[in-house]
């Protein structure tokens, strides 16, 4: 079983015409995912790479059957571009995209309340499950199925811990970037309650930041009902207080947020803490007694 992502899911892109869309489009293609359709307003009816081109999401989901879309539009369109998506009833939505306004993803998650789509990201690399599935922008080829679970706040991170784990013959379940925007869909607690009820799932790898309360809200959730071994690290240890460090959601405000609050709460909470990223992989060696 996978989270989020299989084989069966069927994938559009919004925003297929630009660059980045048609380059991260035709990766995701080649990898085996289904990418059935691309949508750019005033482009429908033509094509990419044999992807059917339309103008609206309705009516891409309507000839395709699509259940899950990716999008790389520009951030002044980006949050229009999740309310679309959410109106054709897009059980999996997943914004790329960097940059969008602070106040325009307020707005969005008010809409998104009480609707049956779910959304990952924005400012995020997406998801995939090795060998079946690739949605977004990680690099396709370091990735190995297998039991591992990944979460992650930090693209580049997500990439690295991957690698690891690969090399050290330790294959992913599912690998989930929910982005380092302060507002933004899929928390560390919903991918974690994923993993906790996947039985192809073993073990979980968590990265995280400064800034923020969401790795302190994970400890406590994993501390009263998490049943595996999770491998923990936060990035921005050495980041001096007030100053953004790479995400737009990475700054300590008020003394809260810190990196070793961060690292308190998930050491109290029985997760197994990497000192640096460049042993994430042997800590989940450690922590499974291989």
């Amino acid at each position: 079983m996978s989270i989020l992502v299989n084989k069966n899911t069927r994938v559009l892109t919004q925003g297929i015409t630009g660059f980045t869309g048609q380059f991260h489009t035709k990766a995701c293609k080649e990898y085996g995912t289904q990418m059935v359709a691309g949508v750019t307003p005033g482009k429908g009816g033509t094509s990419f790479e044999d992807i059917p081109i339309f103008d609206a999401v309705e009516q891409a989901v309507k000839e395709t059957g699509a259940n899950a879309t990716v999008i790389y539009v520009p951030p002044p369109y980006a949050a229009d571009a999740i309310v679309e998506a959410a109106d054709a009833d897009i059980p999996l939505i997943i914004c790329i995209t960097e940059g969008v306004p602070v106040r325009d993803m307020v707005k969005v998650k008010r809409y998104l309340a009480g609707r049956s789509s779910q959304l990952l990201g924005p400012n995020c690399p997406g998801t995939i499950t090795p060998g079946e599935c690739k949605i977004g922008i990680m690099p396709g080829h370091i990735h190995k199925p297998g039991t591992i679970g990944v979460v992650s706040r930090s693209g580049t991170l997500t990439y690295e811990a991957v690698d690891q784990l690969t090399r050290l013959s330790m294959g992913q379940s599912t690998c989930v970037g929910i982005g380092g925007d302060p507002v933004h869909g899929f928390e560390f607690v919903d991918v974690l309650a994923l993993f906790n009820n996947d039985p192809g799932t073993e073990a979980v790898v968590m990265i995280g930041e400064i800034g923020g309360s969401a790795e302190e809200e994970a400890a406590a959730w994993i501390k009263a009902k998490m049943k595996k071994p999770v491998v923990g690290f936060i990035a921005g240890q050495t980041a001096p207080p007030g100053k953004r460090m790479g995400h737009a959601g990475a700054i300590i405000s008020g003394g809260k947020g810190t990196a070793g609050e961060k690292i308190a709460a998930m050491k109290a909470a029985g997760i197994h803490m990497a000192s640096s990223p460049a042993t994430i992989g042997r800590t989940m060696q450690e922590a499974l007694g291989k």
